[in-house]
């Protein structure tokens, strides 16, 4: 047993035949600098990103996943990711809303069977459909029963992203008669859903993130996916690639906050914005104490995003593997992306805080906006803990026991 590493085999094309890799990255990076211009006026404001979806859309990004062959983008993982990280690096809710939208929207690859695969993807991309919601276990549990009129769906779902701007809601129920965990898309203009969006969280205000009532919520066949069972004689190594391939998704959004702020922070000290406040070591780029402290958080960031791109190539490797996948692979997949995610959050938390001291007691202007990227970076790691991956990779090296199939909130 050994901690994961890049596969030596090149992942073979996709079989989507879209606009290519470098396509992509020029329309992120022209929405990303589209986003960067009001990112901390539309912050500050905290308003639902109906806007903000609508700029996504126009400019093919929400429908990037879907197959080319339903019209639309074509694209891979490897673009999807890198996406969702130019993003982050303008508007860190703004990325965790379309990881979060690319990961639910493609989900029925993971759980359900092809045929209704394509009758989802088909309508989605039709429709172009936002999706939000999420996976992760909760208590208390919403409860999927059977009734004579049929399945419905009962419970609250709590806090959980892009509900408030969400065209389907993907969560997690159970069975009322078994108890098996299910993943369930649901119509937000259903009858009996009801979306709490009076949030109030000090950051990621953009990621339209919301609670979630439903109240005997009718739920057709074709809108439960699949099992979410975490018992290897339910769950395939293919199934339980999905917690890695969502975690993963969770550190390039990490990587875009870090690599966003010091963009922001370098600009901010080569303009010379003057006077410095003499209460804080900083000075202008030319000051050791700058340099040191710019050198030291480049570092933090190239040795994270590294670690991340070799986790990239690994869950690369396990979903080209497909149906040969096997437990202890997706084993060594889920470590790997469990370091990543660690150390992307380490450099987030690092980056987004010492840029502060750097910049200094100007960078507690609420017209320049640094704080935001403290509080984005803060706000996403308190709702995935960095102790909990930390704790399974060292488990799992000590022990050599699996990671758990944990999917993103």
């Amino acid at each position: 047993m050994g901690l994961a590493s890049a596969p030596s085999h090149p992942a073979s094309p996709s079989d989507r035949t879209g606009p290519g890799h470098a396509h992509w990255l020029r329309v992120a990076r022209e929405t990303a600098d589209d986003l960067a211009t009001d990112a901390a006026d539309r912050e500050q404001a905290g308003k639902a990103p109906i806007d903000e979806v609508s700029r996504l859309r126009e400019a093919g990004l929400l429908t990037l996943l879907t197959p080319a062959e339903f019209g639309r983008g074509g694209a891979d993982w490897t673009t999807a990711y890198a996406v969702v990280r130019e993003i982050a690096a303008a508007d860190g809710a703004i990325g965790q809303l379309l990881g979060c939208h690319y990961f639910l929207s493609w989900s029925a690859r993971f759980f359900a069977e092809p045929a209704l695969v394509a009758r989802i993807e088909e309508r989605s991309a039709a429709e172009e459909w936002c999706w939000g919601g999420g996976f992760a276990r909760q208590e208390p549990r919403l409860i999927l029963a059977r009734t004579s009129k049929g399945l419905v769906l009962d419970g609250r779902q709590s806090y959980t992203t892009g509900v408030q701007v969400a065209d389907r809601i993907a969560v997690r129920a159970v069975r009322e008669d078994t108890g098996e965990p299910l993943a369930v898309v649901v119509d937000p203009a259903r009858r009996g859903v009801v979306i709490d969006g009076d949030t109030d969280t000090f950051g990621q205000r953009l990621a339209a993130g919301g609670s979630v009532e439903f109240d005997d919520v009718p739920v057709g066949a074709d809108d439960v996916l699949g099992s979410l069972s975490a018992d290897e004689d339910l769950l395939s190594p293919r199934a339980a690639l999905a917690s890695p391939v969502g975690r993963l998704f969770s550190a390039q959004l990490l990587l875009g906050m870090a690599e966003g702020v010091l963009a922001e922070a370098r600009e901010y000290s080569r303009t010379g914005h003057a006077p410095w406040h003499p209460a804080w070591p900083v000075g202008t780029p030319h000051d050791p104490q700058v340099q040191t402290a710019y050198g030291e958080l480049t570092v933090l960031n190239r040795s994270a995003s590294a670690l991340t791109d070799q986790a990239l190539e690994a869950v690369r490797g396990g979903l080209e593997r497909g149906e040969d996948l096997t437990y202890d692979e997706c084993a060594d997949i889920s470590a790997l992306v469990a370091m990543a995610e660690s150390a992307a959050a380490r450099a987030a938390q690092e980056s987004t805080t010492r840029a502060l001291d750097i910049i200094g007691a100007r960078s507690t202007s609420a017209r320049l906006g640094f704080d935001r990227f403290w509080r984005n970076a803060r706000t996403h790691t308190l709702y995935e803990p960095v102790t909990h991956r930390l704790r399974d990779v060292g488990e799992y090296f000590l022990n050599g026991a699996h990671p758990p199939f944990v999917l993103p909130a």
